[in-house]
């Protein structure tokens, strides 16, 4: 019988969160990733924070979006996890309030099963500051979890979720263990297990 494993991307899978990379290049780091900080820390609501920092971003160049993606550091243990839990049966999805350049290509490198994730709006090879997708909302990872136990038949308590900040309490909800991984304090009080440590085959301690 399989189980289901839902990841988060940016500073979980990904040591790093993907929207500040992207402001790196435009001198706007700083200043995006003040604004991710507060919306992990709970403080902002998360889809006024993403339209607010991908228009930070307008004008990049979808050639220098793809470079950044590609190049992502991956978390400590990243694919050993990955590997250990599909030999033990999981199904393994990653749940991004970040983008498709990023979370397409580490499926590709990691071998996860699935990922949803958010597709910054392009036109002439130069980003328009606009985003759409499936993860714009503080509810959106809950919501597409639910969905996902429905299809594959797969209750709450064969659900292992992994996550790090505000917009991943929805999927808490839904989960049979709750990690929180080097996460926010808003996360860790609904936590079943807390790592503080970047290792994510901590994880593997739980299962």
């Amino acid at each position: 019988m399989f189980k289901l494993a839902i990841f988060d991307f940016d500073s979980t899978l990904m040591d790093g969160e993907t929207i500040d990379f992207l402001a790196e290049p435009l001198g706007l780091k700083d200043k995006v990733a003040a604004i991710t900080e507060m919306a992990m820390r709970g403080e902002l609501d998360f889809f006024e924070s993403l339209i607010m920092r991908v228009k930070l971003l307008e004008g990049l160049e979808e050639k220098k979006v793809n470079e950044i993606c590609h190049n992502l550091p991956f978390m400590p243990g990243a694919e050993e996890t990955i590997k250990t839990l599909k030999k033990e049966n999981y199904k393994i999805a990653v749940f991004s309030g970040g983008f498709k350049n990023a979370t397409s290509y580490a499926k590709e490198k990691l071998g996860f099963d699935a990922d949803f994730s958010n597709i910054l709006h392009s036109k002439n090879g130069l980003l328009t500051g606009l985003v759409g997708g499936e993860m714009m909302f503080n509810n959106s990872k809950g919501e597409m979890l639910k969905r996902l136990q429905a299809v594959l038949n797969i209750d709450k308590k064969n659900t292992l979720v992994v996550g790090d900040g505000a917009n991943d309490l929805s999927m808490f909800k839904y989960a049979g263990k709750k990690i929180a991984f080097c996460a926010k304090e808003v996360l860790k009080k609904e936590a079943d297990f807390i790592i503080e440590e970047k290792d994510l085959t901590k994880v593997l301690e739980f299962i």
